[in-house]
């Protein structure tokens, strides 16, 4: 079972935006790298806060954290799929002075020492019914991203020496002041284009039309956002490429309603059906199921059918689908119907019970002949 993300930053539930940063600093420094040379442990450990730090610094990340845990992001959903360059690339500002703007050449450079930049993200919408997201379902897209250009080469960029910074030293009355700054040469990334073939742009990529896969999990909802890794934009040079964030868009059925796990349907009957009992087929998610309706049945009353709602988002299986039962009055009646209801309006296996929840139909068929 994965650490919690609160656990390992060592913080509270109710910790600040500012407090994260101070604890996730910490840990950054305590765990990198560069102080601890062959620490599998330590690394490894410097990878979990990096990853609590990439979900409890995004506000959206955060409250989809609070609400349903690490499930919430499985499947590619946007956190749990960090590497060293990631986290250089994404949080180096952090804890960079604290190892003078340098690491050491560690795994978050490029050939050439400069800090691997990461490409940009590319943002779709997929459109989902309730069955698909009932059960979770495999979508492949079309996605129009940049790639780098075939035959393009980098060189070493001379501004920064490869280095991808460049310092500045400030006299103050303090004392000389040293400062680091990404290199305006190269954006940071210590390479600039050495060879550019024929149709790629200023950064040496081009266009190309991409089918992507994208698992996405039963449970999700309307509004929660996917995140497929190495999918966006390419970086120039040795950069890492940009993700691919899913925008879900849940699409309204047409006789269910959901609400969370659970699924609501609202079942019709006539009064006859009510008295008598019957047999009636309604929707569910995967196709028609039908289900049974006990004699005296009375208005209001929900059947539940374990199971047939939506996976949970936890991995804590399934909701159900509550039948709400609806008995219909009726407005026009026969001659012989109405004579017959006449003769019931006194038999007391017609009356209402005084202890039910639910007199409605009764006082209804009472109103009509009063």
């Amino acid at each position: 079972m994965k650490e919690d993300f609160y656990e390992i930053l060592g913080v509270s539930k109710g910790a600040s935006e500012a407090e994260i940063k101070k604890a996730y600093r910490k840990k950054a420094i305590e765990y990198h790298p560069d102080k601890n040379p062959g620490d599998s442990t330590a690394e490894e450990r410097f990878k979990k806060a990096a990853e609590a730090y990439e979900v409890l610094s995004d506000p959206d990340k955060r409250a989809r954290y609070d609400q349903f845990g690490h499930a919430a992001f499985e499947n590619g959903g946007g956190a749990g799929s960090m590497n060293m360059d990631d986290i250089f690339s994404q949080f180096g500002d952090i804890f960079g002075s604290a190892f003078g703007g340098g690491f050491g050449g560690f795994g978050g450079f490029g050939s050439s020492g400069g800090r691997r930049v990461k490409g940009t993200n590319l943002r779709i919408q997929i459109t989902l019914t309730l069955d698909e997201i009932a059960e979770g379902v495999e979508k492949k897209v079309k996605v129009k991203r940049k790639v780098q250009a075939e035959g393009v080469t980098y060189k070493s960029c001379s501004s920064c020496n490869g280095t991808g910074q460049v310092t500045k030293i400030t006299n103050t009355i303090l004392g000389r002041m040293q400062t680091a700054a990404p290199c305006t040469a190269c954006g940071g990334a210590g390479q600039i284009l050495d060879q550019k073939p024929a149709g790629a742009d200023a950064q040496g990529l081009v266009s190309k039309e991409e089918t992507v896969s994208i698992q996405i999990p039963g449970g999700v909802e309307d509004g929660m956002q996917l995140k497929v890794s190495g999918k966006g934009n390419a970086a120039p040079g040795d950069g890492i490429a940009g993700d691919l964030i899913v925008s879900i868009k849940e699409t309204q059925h047409p006789s269910l309603k959901r609400e969370g796990d659970n699924l609501h349907y609202d079942l019709r009957i006539s009064f006859a059906e009510a008295v008598l009992g019957a047999s009636k087929e309604i929707d569910a998610v995967g196709g028609k199921v039908r289900i049974k309706v006990d004699k005296g049945t009375q208005s209001g009353k929900v059947l539940r059918l374990r199971g047939k709602g939506v996976k949970s988002l936890n991995g804590y299986g399934k909701g159900d689908l509550l039948v709400h039962v609806m008995v219909w009055t009726p407005q026009k009646l026969s001659a012989e119907q109405e004579a017959f209801f006449e003769e019931t309006l006194n038999d007391k296996n017609f009356m209402p019970d005084p202890k039910a929840d639910d007199k409605s139909t009764f006082d209804r068929i009472r109103d009509m002949f009063s």
